[in-house]
């Protein structure tokens, strides 16, 4: 697995020419736009509720003494926490959001790559959206359990520094299996690409990685995100899609 990772990171390093070389850059107008105004909103919200948040948190402190230290330390968890579940709901929400555009850059891909598509489910614009929101809907559930339990060990000494970095690994790999699935949607079916996915974890935890991290580049990073990370996703998945069927 850890050299899938390995290989899924590098991917990205030749995202750029891949780009330019097949004028890919129109297609990602319309995701890159959905992705900076729900990057937006998103930030809008976690500014607006963190002091709500943060009072339900400080009331917990019953004593008067430490009362307004604890308060704005309550105010920047509450931050913390929506900014960390609008992280979650962004990457579900641009990537269901963007399905029906994405699926003509992988194509392009693969038929660069390729020489020929191997695989056409010849959906429409709204059957590919409606995959779109139905495996993000299925990922943001899983994710979400997944994290709950995750925040909880968080709360315990030492074992919260591991949680921090399990977390961050369970996001990255749902960011991966998102860009996987534009091009797994033409080749298998909803169940089947599911297990493509776990079969490749490594690919879908390397990609997500760098997508986490692109988020950290302010306003550029939200911008360019998604045609790197689908680039690189979709060359490395037509790869592994290859390997599978030799």
């Amino acid at each position: 697995m850890i050299k899938n990772i390995a290989l899924a990171i590098q991917a990205y390093f030749g995202a750029f020419g891949l780009i330019s070389q097949l004028r890919l850059w129109k297609y990602f107008a319309v995701p890159m736009l959905i992705s900076f105004f729900t990057a937006i909103l998103i930030g809008v919200t976690a500014y607006g509720l963190s002091d709500t948040i943060g009072s339900h948190i400080a009331r917990v402190w019953v004593w008067h003494w430490g009362k307004e230290t604890v308060a704005l330390i309550s105010n920047i968890l509450g931050g913390l926490f929506i900014v960390l579940i609008g992280l979650i709901l962004y990457k579900h929400i641009i990537m269901a959001l963007s399905a029906p555009f994405m699926s003509p850059v992988s194509e392009k891909i693969e038929k660069h790559l390729l020489g020929t598509l191997h695989g056409s489910r010849n959906t429409t614009f709204a059957q590919q959206l409606w995959r779109g929101v139905r495996i993000n809907i299925r990922n943001l559930s899983m994710e979400l359990l997944l994290t709950i339990p995750i925040l909880l060990l968080g709360l315990i000494p030492i074992i919260g520094i591991f949680s921090t970095i399990l977390l961050f690994f369970v996001q990255a790999y749902y960011a991966g299996f998102g860009n996987m699935d534009y091009t797994l949607e033409r080749h298998f079916k909803y169940s089947e690409s599911i297990q493509f996915v776990k079969n490749h974890r490594g690919l879908a935890i390397g990609n997500g990685i760098v997508f986490m991290f692109f988020l950290l580049i302010p306003i550029i990073g939200v911008i360019l995100v998604l045609p790197f990370s689908v680039t690189a996703a979709s060359v490395k998945t037509i790869e592994a899609l290859q390997i599978k069927n030799k």
